[in-house]
């Protein structure tokens, strides 16, 4: 089952569709981190202000250089130490669709630990895009079910795994780490 709904999920994600799919927080949209007219779907489907960045997914920490320009060492304590998913902001993007991150070249970037996104990047070999799956402006939904009808029908591949779960998931926490190693908290 997880094989066959990631190899479903890489066929869409090749083509520059859209993705809804489970991860290590809350339901995402999703589409290939590297692909601007795929990330800009997102955008249109959102209602999002593009100027908003996106957040990205990795599957390995050893990915953070190739993405950031100067990762600081700190982040690797960060991300093996933090008992709750946590999404990184680093300066410095680097290799990404250029409308994924901040105008001022920043990019959120959280390494997952969910086996089907983890199996799902490390065989796409890219980053993915991951938003909450609701409109701009709207609460972002804690299970599948919360997910509306307009997102549901507008994707291109709806992931079927977890559907039927419940469980009250909750967005990650989003630390704004510096070149310098300083850091603050966006999103707790």
């Amino acid at each position: 089952m997880l094989n066959d709904e990631v190899n479903k999920t890489l066929e869409v994600l090749k083509s520059g569709g859209i993705i809804l799919y489970p991860t290590d927080t809350i339901w995402g949209l999703g589409c290939d981190a590297t692909n601007a007219a795929a990330v800009e779907k997102i955008f249109r489907l959102k209602g999002r202000d593009s100027g908003k960045s996106m957040i990205i997914l990795l599957d390995d920490v050893n990915k953070l250089d190739s993405y950031v320009r100067d990762v600081p060492e700190i982040a690797y304590d960060l991300i093996e130490y933090s008992e709750h998913p946590l999404t990184i902001v680093y300066s410095g993007a680097k290799n990404l669709a250029p409308n994924v991150g901040h105008s001022d070249g920043s990019i959120g970037i959280r390494i997952v630990k969910h086996k089907f996104c983890a199996e799902l990047i490390k065989r796409f070999r890219k980053p993915i895009v991951s938003t909450s799956a609701n409109i701009s402006m709207q609460p972002s939904p804690a299970n599948f079910m919360q997910i509306s009808d307009d997102i549901i029908n507008a994707v291109d591949y709806v992931v079927d795994l977890e559907q039927d779960d419940l469980t009250q998931k909750r967005s990650s926490i989003i630390m704004k780490l510096e070149p310098g190693g300083q850091f603050s908290f966006i999103r707790r």
